[in-house]
């Protein structure tokens, strides 16, 4: 038991650090459009509390970050260019090898994210109403 906790343990710290790793391969310029997109909704799902399946609902609330988090990581990070994501990956392990990630880079991109998605849901009412 004590081992499989160990196993469960290392692929959440890799789980991690990939999640960085989307983050800071997100703000390399050679990074494509479309890879960028899918990894801010990736690293945004991943640190936000609101989830797809909410986590009280039994088995399924976990379900869905256990699988869609790291399906949406592998996927990102195959549209990432192979340069882009080695240097993107040594800096992460070089930053959290030191003083771990910032929590509050995490919070940054969540905040901007929800007061983007809450702007555009003020604009489509505000012409609803307005027409």
């Amino acid at each position: 038991m004590t081992r499989a906790i160990q196993v469960w343990k290392r692929r959440a710290r890799q789980l991690k650090t990939e999640t960085y790793v989307l983050y800071l391969a997100y703000r390399d310029p050679r990074t494509p459009w479309y890879a960028k997109i899918l990894a801010v909704c990736v690293v945004g799902y991943a640190f936000s509390p609101i989830d797809l399946i909410p986590d009280p609902i039994p088995v399924l609330g976990y379900l869905d970050d256990l699988v869609l988090i790291p399906i949406g990581i592998a996927i990102a990070l195959k549209m990432i260019p192979p340069l882009v994501l080695a240097e993107a990956r040594d800096k992460a392990q070089l930053e959290m090898g030191q003083a771990g990630a910032a929590p509050w880079v995490a919070a940054v991109v969540i905040v901007a994210v929800w007061l983007l998605l809450a702007l555009v849901t003020i604009v489509f009412v505000a012409r609803g109403i307005l027409r």
